[in-house]
C-alpha cells in the first residue's frame, strides 16, 4: 500500500518549536519532491515547503527563515523543522509527494503538482 504519514503535531508556545516527519511506505520517496502544506479553518489549503528529488528546497514567504525541510533517505522519510513558531501557524499540517516537475516548477509549492498525500497534523501554536 502506497502510504504518506505525518507525525509531529502538538501544543507549543508561541516562539517554540517543533519537528514533522512524513515517512513514505510502498515507494520510494527519494524520486519524489514532496511538498508541506497546511489548511487552518476556513482557508485554502498553502503550501509552506517543498524539497525536491535533486534537494532543491522552496519556503513560502510567510515561513522562510522559520522553517527547515530536509530529506532522510535511509528512513525514507522528510521532515519539516519548524522554529519560531506564531500563532498563525496553526493549522493542520500535510505531506504530499509528487513526480514528473522540474526542479524550477516546483517553486510556487502548487497543491496540484502532488498526488500522493498523508492524513494530517494538527498544529497548534497557544499561549
Amino acid at each position: 500500500q502506497l502510504q504518506l504519514v505525518e507525525s509531529g503535531g502538538d501544543l507549543v508556545q508561541p516562539g517554540g518549536s517543533l519537528r514533522l516527519s512524513c515517512v513514505a511506505s510502498g515507494f520510494t520517496l527519494t524520486y519524489y519532491a514532496v511538498g508541506w502544506f497546511r489548511q487552518a479553518p476556513g482557508k485554502a489549503r498553502e503550501g509552506v515547503a517543498a524539497i525536491t528529488s535533486g534537494g532543491t528546497t522552496y519556503y513560502d514567504r510567510s515561513v522562510q527563515g522559520r522553517f527547515t525541510v530536509s530529506r532522510d533517505v535511509a528512513q525514507n522519510s522528510v521532515y519539516l523543522q519548524m522554529n519560531y513558531l506564531e500563532v498563525d501557524d496553526t493549522a493542520v499540517y500535510y505531506c504530499a509527494a509528487g513526480y514528473g516537475y522540474g526542479d524550477y516548477e516546483l517553486r510556487d509549492i502548487t497543491p496540484g503538482q502532488y498526488d500522493r498525500w498523508g492524513q494530517g497534523t494538527q498544529v497548534t501554536v497557544s499561549s
